[in-house]
């Protein structure tokens, strides 16, 4: 392929930082060529949110990016618009690039996590701690409110909506929630022998642990989670659900 063809080429990218290891380049590459699509995907691995523009600017053809780590939140006063639900959420992991080159901000995280978790869920699974306060995390929330299970944070320092500080957690806590969700990145490659300080000694078989992420495969927390007889899931089918409704939005007409 020349420069010329593929200036014109459409583009998708994903906007994080330390994004090397990133899942939607591989998924959506593979995408493109298993099913004949003259695309391409690209990480925009950025030091600074505010460099978005110049990235715009400078990539012809750039029709959608995905956004993770750490500016799912910082990305949002930078748009020219979000949708309801990203905005209920407070959270964007996709944009849309309208031919009028206009920024609309959507969450496809809740749909991701909502989607993957409802095939486990059982009676007793009616409370959730979720780990950690960032942008996956809020859209975590949000999918545990449609699904009419209830939710308190744990995080490391004091705000107005955390219950729980790390130290706080003792065995009759964690007993008292049956779904804990991980949505920090503790445990991420290579940092694979780390893991959340919890009380895993009173997880039992009728608890679910959730890990957002997804390399490696099976974190130290789900291994934990597996010692006691949980049930434990891993972040890449959300992932996948996610960056399939993302596809669906940037190819709306």
């Amino acid at each position: 392929m020349d420069n010329a063809q593929e200036k014109l080429k459409i583009k998708f990218g994903l906007v994080g930082k330390n994004i090397s290891y990133s899942f939607s380049r591989a998924y959506f590459t593979e995408k493109f060529k298993r099913e004949n699509l003259p695309y391409s995907y690209v990480n925009f691995d950025l030091e600074h949110i505010e460099t978005l523009d110049d990235i715009i600017r400078s990539t012809p053809n750039l029709k959608g990016l995905n956004v993770t780590i750490p500016y799912k939140e910082d990305v949002i006063p930078l748009l020219d618009g979000l949708n309801k639900r990203a905005k209920k959420i407070g959270a964007v992991n996709t944009i849309r690039i309208t031919r009028y080159q206009r920024l609309i901000g959507y969450n496809t995280d809740y749909y991701g996590f909502k989607k993957s978790l409802e095939p486990h869920l059982k009676q007793m699974h009616n409370r959730a701690l979720i780990l950690g306060t960032g942008g996956a995390s809020k859209a975590v929330a949000y999918a545990l409110k449609k699904l009419k299970i209830d939710y308190d944070f744990v995080s490391r320092v004091e705000k107005e909506t955390v219950k729980f500080l790390y130290s706080d957690l003792t065995e009759e806590i964690i007993s008292s929630y049956p779904i804990i969700i991980n949505c920090t990145p503790i445990g991420t490659f290579p940092k694979v022998n780390e893991c959340p300080d919890i009380p895993y000694e009173a997880i039992t078989e009728q608890h679910i642990l959730y890990d957002l992420i997804y390399n490696p495969e099976q974190t130290k927390f789900l291994s934990c989670g597996d010692i006691k007889g949980a049930t434990t899931i891993n972040g890449l089918e959300m992932l996948k659900l996610q960056a399939d409704k993302a596809w669906e939005i940037w190819n709306k007409s």
